[in-house]
């Protein structure tokens, strides 16, 4: 994909329905910069995961997805932001699901406990930002 200033939303198409359902970009793209809208542990067509692991492992696939729909992938990620429902019971879990995603040249990341998200029983949401191609080969 080629560098350009101009803002660019990234929708791939699973995404499309909730782009046109609930008005956002699943992600923004300005040069190199990407910055990827909430991911959560809910399927494209809703289905939400069964247990912290199964929503963890949907977000960072639907992640690894709008990335690479962007031009980008993992490595590229600098910044994680996530959102736990229940930060003191589930984020060994989650951690142990997200070094799969991020074994090693770990991003920043910030957690934030809150008591619920968009969907009722979602566990997690994982926001990120990104730089195409600063994660090498």
């Amino acid at each position: 994909m080629a560098t350009t200033t101009k803002r660019q939303s990234i929708i791939p198409p699973p995404f499309q329905g909730w782009y046109d359902e609930y008005h956002f970009s699943p992600a923004i793209r300005v040069g190199d910069a990407i910055w990827v809208s909430g991911q959560v542990g809910a399927t494209p067509d809703g289905k939400v995961g069964e247990d912290i692991r199964a929503q963890t492992r949907i977000a960072f696939e639907s992640l690894k997805a709008v990335l690479e729909a962007a031009g980008a992938n993992l490595a590229d990620v600098v910044e994680l932001t996530t959102f736990h429902t229940d930060i003191q019971g589930g984020t060994e879990a989650f951690s142990a699901v997200k070094d799969e995603y991020f074994p090693d040249r770990y991003p920043s990341w910030t957690a934030v406990g809150t008591t619920q998200l968009s969907i009722p029983g979602l566990y997690i949401e994982i926001r990120a930002v990104a730089v195409a191609g600063s994660g090498g080969t």
